[in-house]
């Protein structure tokens, strides 16, 4: 299991788990509860330069379609290919192998990502 205290989050539901200069991006329980079961992901290619808050792939659901911000500037340098073969992944495993790209993180772009507390008072509130 993932020590979600260790992780970031963003206001739009992902989780990063930053080791150095690269972060692993998923998608937390609290999103994947909320779609329901996902059922297609759309993930950006490798090497795609991304910047904060623009839309870099799309998480279909049997509820919704929900699209998929960048947390932070940087480029793509892996997507989790068994996701986009197995989409029931996200929910099934939100914080493990349901992760979705790895970013090469812009200097500085890591500043702006929230803790678990304050992600959990943003979802209780």
């Amino acid at each position: 299991m993932t020590d979600l205290t260790a992780l970031k989050y963003t206001e739009e539901h992902e989780w990063l788990a930053i080791d150095g200069a690269s972060a692993t991006v998923g998608i937390t329980d609290f999103a994947a509860e909320k779609l329901g079961d996902v059922v297609f992901v759309e993930l950006p290619a490798v090497g795609t330069e991304i910047t904060a808050g623009s839309v870099v792939g799309e998480i279909e659901s049997t509820k919704s379609v929900g699209e998929l911000y960048a947390p932070l500037a940087g480029t793509v340098t892996e997507v989790n290919d068994a996701v986009v073969d197995d989409p029931s992944l996200v929910n099934a495993e939100p914080f493990a192998g349901g992760w979705l790209i790895k970013i090469a993180i812009a200097e500085g772009a890591a500043d702006v990502l929230l803790d678990r507390d304050a992600y959990v008072a943003l979802t209780e509130g």
